[in-house]
């Protein structure tokens, strides 16, 4: 995370708290008939993300009225504050409404715009996957570390789907699809969590938000991993959402060599 921080206990109890808020709520909607709404974007929204983004901001407001809160669903409050929370109640609402339990919910903690604590909890699964500047990444408690890999075309690598490839990016998605030793497809934020524990070795996506990708960045740092822009730049709130992590820096590196030529 470049220069050490210390976060404060009470943040990180938070957090782990928040995920006791966020679970029972998609838990009780999971494999449920709801209503999909389509938002302006074309990702589908349900009651599910709503009712969990609304109960997270109340836990989050009720602990520190001085933090600001950025939600996928009901946008920023207090936005300029030191500390910031960035939610996505539910990522991979795709997966939530066709019945697979590849989703969760990723919480961000900021600070002057650089994320400083991660979550990333699997509701179904029960993995809550915890990250925090200057700390081992953890595992439901248990350290993890990311896998040593020297050559990208030793390399495991995970995209969400191909199609968000298309025309300008097809050609840098297929160099780099080409130069691997396997590609893969889905799984959200679960594919970058299995770059954190050492089972995948790259991802590469592009269109995120930063309620996407900003919970990422402790998580992956934190087990020996790296996460970047497409340029290989530190992922902040102002990045665009083109987003490489991998579980070697080298092989970060390769990959950015391979989206640029």
């Amino acid at each position: 995370m470049g220069d050490r921080e210390t976060v404060p206990a009470e943040f990180v109890d938070l957090a782990r708290r928040l995920t006791e808020v966020s679970r029972p709520i998609l838990r009780r909607y999971y494999r449920k008939k709801l209503d999909i709404i389509d938002k302006a974007d074309e990702s589908p929204v349900t009651k599910a993300d709503r009712e969990c983004e609304a109960a997270l901001r109340e836990k989050i407001n009720a602990a520190f009225p001085s933090h600001g809160i950025i939600g996928e669903e009901f946008g920023a409050e207090r936005a300029d504050a030191e500390h910031v929370w960035v939610l996505d109640p539910l990522d991979g609402t795709r997966s939530f409404i066709t019945g697979r339990p590849l989703f969760g919910t990723l919480i961000a903690l900021t600070r002057a715009g650089r994320p400083i604590l991660g979550v990333i909890d699997m509701p179904i699964l029960g993995d809550l996957f915890l990250g925090v500047a200057g700390e081992k990444s953890t595992l439901n408690g248990e350290v993890i570390q990311s896998r040593a890999c020297a050559a990208l075309s030793d390399a495991y690598f995970s995209t969400i789907s191909p199609v968000w490839f298309q025309r300008e990016h097809l050609a840098p998605y297929e160099r780099l699809r080409d130069g691997v030793k396997s590609t893969t497809f889905g799984g959200d934020c679960y594919q970058y969590a299995m770059v954190a524990m050492g089972f995948i070795d790259l991802v590469v996506e592009r269109g995120l938000g930063i309620y996407d990708y900003l919970a990422l960045v402790p998580v992956i740092e934190g087990a020996g991993g790296c996460i970047t822009d497409w340029q290989g730049k530190a992922l902040t709130m102002q990045s665009e959402g083109a987003v490489v992590a991998a579980g070697d820096r080298r092989i970060l590196d390769q990959a950015v060599a391979t989206l640029a030529a």
